[in-house]
């Protein structure tokens, strides 16, 4: 019998990169978005099937995981990869941002481990794939937010192995590099401090440059 996959932030990138590929090898994909039309062209084979959830909210949470068993009779995989980057001066980003951020990139990624554990561990075997990043590893300027949501993805992932493994639930940990995706186009917010102005420029240009020259997420 073919086996479950959950995916958060499959409507592009790495996460629908990821969609793609499993449902070609024959996997029940569930896709998730905070907007299902994104996922629209994902849903034409059987064995693919597109669900609202947004990360920030656990009554989406709740729902979208108890939707996936009732559609596919359970969860094998679960894949974090749903995530967005604040980048900029540190002192330009405002309170709203640093909580966006970190509700989004640290406290989704808890909220569906805490909802879909249950369900792993009532069939003592799954598979956490939480998708953090190069940047998780190491730093650079202006990029002190996201960087640090990535850190505690790190952290939270090596810790969290060993609780999980007790259940035959396992924990890896994915730490892609820069790849050619939407990301810099969709899926950043950008702050600004007026003392910062022309280091920050400077520094987004040379990623606006790099930008141009990395491979897509696709296997080759």
């Amino acid at each position: 019998m073919p086996k479950t996959v959950l995916i958060t932030g499959a409507s592009s990138g790495i996460g629908r990169a990821t969609a793609e590929l499993m449902a070609r090898r024959g996997w029940h994909v569930a896709a998730t978005a905070r907007d299902p039309e994104a996922l629209r062209d994902l849903g034409g084979a059987p064995n693919v099937a597109a669900f609202r959830l947004d990360v920030t909210g656990e009554a989406s949470v709740v729902a979208a995981v108890a939707a996936v068993v009732d559609r596919f009779g359970g969860i094998d995989v679960l894949v974090n990869n749903a995530g967005f980057g604040v980048f900029g001066a540190l002192e330009g980003a405002t309170a709203e941002e640093v909580e966006a951020q970190f509700r989004t990139n640290v406290f989704g990624v808890v909220t569906l481990i805490r909802h879909v554990m249950p369900v792993m561990r009532g069939r003592r075997s799954g598979t956490i794939v939480n998708v953090s990043s190069i940047d998780g590893r190491m730093a650079a300027p202006f990029s002190a937010l996201y960087y640090a949501s990535k850190f505690a993805i790190e952290g939270l992932s090596e810790s969290f192995r060993y609780e999980a493994s007790l259940h035959g639930v396992r924990v890896k940990l994915v730490e892609p590099a820069h790849f050619k995706t939407d990301f810099f186009q969709r899926s950043i917010v950008m702050t600004e401090h007026a003392d910062d102005g022309e280091a920050q420029r400077n520094f987004m240009e040379w990623v606006r440059l790099e930008d141009e020259k990395v491979p897509t997420p696709e296997r080759e």
